[in-house]
């Protein structure tokens, strides 16, 4: 590797290029506002087809607050694999058993009823394990693909993703054709309760939390929600005098796509819009989310390239192909603190890039921070906007996600963007444990503990 210097014109030349991506505090600002506008177009009466902000109303009307006692199931279907877990709740403690099994592409790709009945047969073979088959137990079930909800257990798959193309599905109630499976295995368990991931942040994050009132999704994708008074929701139509709170699922990914923020889109992100497979659809996703980060992060290196400014003009066929510089490559690098850059260095010889001198790899880790730190930025702000929506003098945020969970800075600098936009509000943004799992076990425990109550 020889060693060249940088000059000082090549250094201003390469931050001019990044100035796209460094945005002032007065257009974060900006961006709070117009999120508050989207959402609140969001809950206005048939708002569900023309906003990006969809805000579905998802019937979680009360989080939990530690009191919860109990053996429930939860049930978690979002790709290729589903877990089955039992959770035994006790004086807020959480013991946890947990089963993983796969789908196989003939049965994702075959009739909803196969899916169905391969889900109730894991279900018994994981109740079998633990000799708990003729056992009545709730279940609360993280479905992650786009649903209408109609009530707390009753969810309307809108059209299947990730790979899944099962017939029959499309258009029914989840819940019905689970239960039906289930009762083909002659089993006593009964789902209760569907959310997504991000409710499931939220109820994980609230069990030992009781400011937590806010859910965050910062991993592959990036989702939202938040608690919500009822009489703020127009489209709202049940009752309004008993428990005035329900939970809202932003579905924020989609921010921006009505061109809202195209003053802050630079050529970068037009260049991962072009490539990825929903032109024009997720803006706001695409600036922050790891399945785009890593490719937002590449346009600006070709760009570089090109302009002769990086790896004396060479590329090669890995790094000029497609999503081939991944969202981990950020990690990784921000994550050395050492003069030796061993980790870009490494990740270098991963692309085939073998010539190249250690300024090549100081303006590298450059293009990875200000990348990184807009994606944070970007989230902060829509975190500012949640948090002047729930309006308590203390709030936490339960985030889960790879992105924030390995990303050495996300969270500070998540932390300082938002201090800076909302300085008079008290907040913390903690790490929210497996809400797929535990999150589905505690809405059936809470939604339990609510029928009791109503019974007494």
């Amino acid at each position: 590797m020889s060693d060249l210097l940088v000059s000082h014109h090549q250094m201003e030349t390469i931050e001019e290029r990044l100035k796209p991506l460094r945005l002032s505090v007065a257009d974060y600002d900006r961006i709070v506002s117009m999120m508050e506008e989207n959402m609140d177009h969001g809950l206005s009466e048939k708002a569900d087809i023309s906003a990006d902000v969809k805000m579905y109303i998802t019937y979680v009307r009360t989080l939990p607050d530690g009191s919860e006692v109990g053996k429930f199931l939860a049930l978690d279907l979002g790709g290729t694999n589903f877990r089955v877990l039992l959770i035994e709740l006790e004086s807020g403690k959480v013991e946890l058993k947990s089963h993983v099994f796969a789908v196989p592409e003939d049965i994702m790709l075959g009739p909803g009823k196969g899916l169905f009945n391969h889900i109730a047969k894991g279900i018994r073979e994981f109740l079998e394990e633990h000799g708990l088959e003729n056992e009545p137990l709730p279940m609360g079930f993280t479905f992650s693909f786009p649903c209408s909800q109609e009530g707390l257990s009753r969810s309307r798959l809108v059209t299947w993703t990730k790979g899944f193309k099962c017939s029959g599905v499309e258009g029914e109630d989840i819940v019905t054709l689970l239960h039906e499976a289930i009762a083909s295995q002659k089993l006593r368990v009964k789902c209760v309760a569907v959310i997504n991931d991000t409710v499931g942040a939220l109820l994980a994050g609230a069990h030992t939390d009781q400011d937590c009132q806010i859910g965050l999704i910062l991993g592959t994708g990036t989702n939202a929600c938040y608690m919500e008074e009822t009489t703020k929701i127009a489209k709202w139509q049940g009752d309004k005098d008993s428990m005035r709170q329900v939970v809202i699922n932003t579905e924020w990914g989609a921010f921006g796509n009505n061109g809202c923020l195209d003053f802050i889109v630079s050529e970068y992100d037009k260049g991962v819009d072009q490539i990825s497979k929903n032109p024009k659809e997720q803006i706001y996703e695409k600036m922050i989310s790891g399945m785009y980060l890593g490719e937002v992060a590449r346009q600006v290196i070709i760009k570089l390239i090109q302009e002769g400014l990086l790896f004396n003009g060479e590329l090669s066929e890995k790094l000029g192909t497609p999503m081939m510089f991944f969202t981990k490559y950020l990690s990784e690098i921000e994550a050395e603190e050492g003069a030796d850059l061993t980790n870009v260095k490494q990740i270098l010889d991963e692309l085939d890039i073998f010539d190249y001198t250690l300024t090549d790899c100081l303006i590298l880790r450059r293009v990875c921070e200000v990348v990184s730190m807009r994606a944070a930025y970007l989230s902060a702000a829509g975190v500012a906007a949640l948090l002047k929506r729930v309006s308590r003098t203390s709030v936490t945020v339960a985030v889960d996600g790879s992105l924030y969970r390995y990303h050495p800075k996300f969270h500070n600098l998540m932390t300082e963007m938002t201090q800076q936009l909302l300085p008079e509000q008290e907040f913390k943004l903690r790490l929210s444990h497996d809400g797929s799992g535990v999150g589905a076990a505690l809405v059936a425990a809470v939604s339990t503990r609510q029928m009791a109550a109503a019974r007494a």
